[in-house]
């Protein structure tokens, strides 16, 4: 056991106490805890006494090292009081297993041995860690820094944001080129996804839309690692992500949307979360064509049959879920019987809202040489053809609602809605889908605030956009 320590500072900056355990793979954990520390203008003390909290990196790896670990966390509570305690043995329970119990303290170890210290993570988290040093001793103020937002710059409005949860795709599709830009798939860590969330829930964001090339396979990269949040370990797989971005928005009533979602069978089991009211029930999912032959030479995850199966079942678990889907038409060697084929699909999986896209070369992409490159007039015919069979389905779906009260999270509102506004049901994500046209509301008293929800009586269609009052 060795403190860390450091020049004499002036009293005004916060001390942090520091005990590194065991391994050169927690030192190194330990080097990067410090780096931040020390980035943040934080300064490290050469005592526990000196300190105004103390940090345990610790080992769990045999019964010697526990030992250790656990009467180190001993003397600093008795020392210094204030002890926020990581590494591997933060991740054991009481029979010796990994801490999967969802944050139930009474199976932590050292929360069962030290109840009284002020968080515990297990290795590999960092952030985690200055989350809890932050929470109990607010880092020094940076007249710069500080002026930037905890959830950062954002392009889009203040109510809604994209949340990234991975860059690159394992898939090698004939008509994109993304993996040769960005690589293949990389899942960003859950904990940092988990917190950039939770940031940008309490900086006032009111949707949550989650984007990656390829949301269903988060996590594939890592062999779904379990993480830290909250001092709470988390598995990087969909499933959790959704769960876990779903509690974080239920007390700020925000919304979470889902994006990029592969047509995998794992997608079956965020389905519940959605009949639940975790996530928006909603789906962004690229199909790109529906015949099992146009799908091969696109080299697709799925086939059309399945695809359509899977949406069934998804709509019998969640009768509220909402479809969009993207398409491509004339895609190199595509038939008249294949593109029919594509037809009767829309028709039959009654897609909400589609778009379609006339194949069109894409520098390096493996389509081009695919034999049968159809004529761009046939191309934008068939796009033409798509659409207006796509625009069929929605208005019937559309058609469907009026008369429904829906929830509607307002984005424009002049004169505080006094002349109406326009908004979104959870039908409808931002920039891709339509809008719900507000009237003036009939009572006087009533207003509307961009960035918070009202409640809408649909009353008729526009083209793809809803009309609704406000009530």
């Amino acid at each position: 056991m060795s403190a860390v320590l450091s020049p004499t500072s002036p009293s005004s900056i916060p001390k942090v106490g520091f005990v590194s355990l065991g391994c050169p793979k927690a030192l190194t954990d330990s080097e990067l805890i410090l780096t931040q520390l020390s980035a943040e203008g934080y300064q490290t003390s050469k005592t526990f006494e000196g300190a105004d909290l103390v940090i345990v990196n610790t080992c769990g790896f045999i019964d010697d090292a526990v030992k250790e670990s656990l009467d180190t966390i001993g003397e600093a509570l008795a020392v210094n009081g204030k002890v926020i305690v990581t590494g591997c043995l933060g991740a054991k329970t009481v029979d010796g297993g990994a801490d999967t119990s969802g944050g139930k303290t009474d199976e932590n170890l050292v929360r069962k041995m030290h109840p009284s210290v002020l968080a515990v993570t297990g290795p590999h988290a960092t952030q985690e860690v200055m989350d809890a040093v932050h929470l109990h001793l607010p880092k020094p103020h940076d007249p710069f820094v500080d002026l930037v937002p905890a959830y950062g710059i954002k392009l889009t409005p203040k109510h809604y944001a994209y949340l990234k949860i991975s860059e690159g795709c394992n898939h090698r599709c004939t008509f994109c080129i993304i993996p040769s830009m960005r690589g293949d798939l990389v899942s960003r860590p859950i904990g940092d996804v988990l917190k950039e969330a939770k940031a940008l829930f309490e900086g006032g964001v009111k949707e949550l839309l989650v984007v990656s090339q390829d949301t269903s396979a988060y996590g594939v990269d890592t062999k779904y690692r379990t993480g830290f949040f909250d001092g709470r370990p988390v598995k990087t797989r969909m499933l959790e992500l959704v769960d876990e971005l779903g509690k974080l928005a239920e007390p700020f009533g925000a919304w979470v949307r889902l994006h990029y979602v592969y047509p995998y069978p794992s997608v079956d089991e965020v389905i519940p979360l959605m009949a639940a009211g975790r996530a928006l029930p909603y789906l962004d999912v690229p199909f790109q064509h529906s015949h099992p032959d146009v799908l091969k030479r696109m080299k697709r995850p799925a086939s059309g049959e399945k695809n359509l199966d899977r949406i069934a079942r998804w709509r019998e678990a969640c009768p509220e879920i909402v479809i969009r889907s993207t398409f491509i038409a004339g895609f190199p060697g595509e038939t008249e019987e294949e593109f029919s084929h594509l037809l009767d699909f829309m028709r039959e999986a009654r897609i909400d809202r589609a778009g379609c896209f006339a194949y069109s070369p894409v520098k390096g992409a493996t389509a081009n040489d695919i034999p049968g490159m159809l004529p761009v007039e046939l191309r934008e015919e068939r796009r033409a053809r798509f659409m207006a069979v796509a625009e069929e389905v929605s208005a019937a779906k559309l058609r469907q609602r009026i008369g429904a009260t829906m929830q509607v999270l307002v984005d424009s509102a002049p004169a505080m809605g006094k002349k109406g506004g326009t908004g979104r049901s959870y039908a409808d994500a931002p920039e891709i889908d339509g809008v719900v046209k507000l009237l003036p509301p009939e009572k006087i008293s009533k207003q509307l605030k961009v960035g918070e929800f009202t409640k809408a009586r649909i009353v008729g269609t526009e083209g793809h956009d809803l009309v609704a009052l406000p009530i």
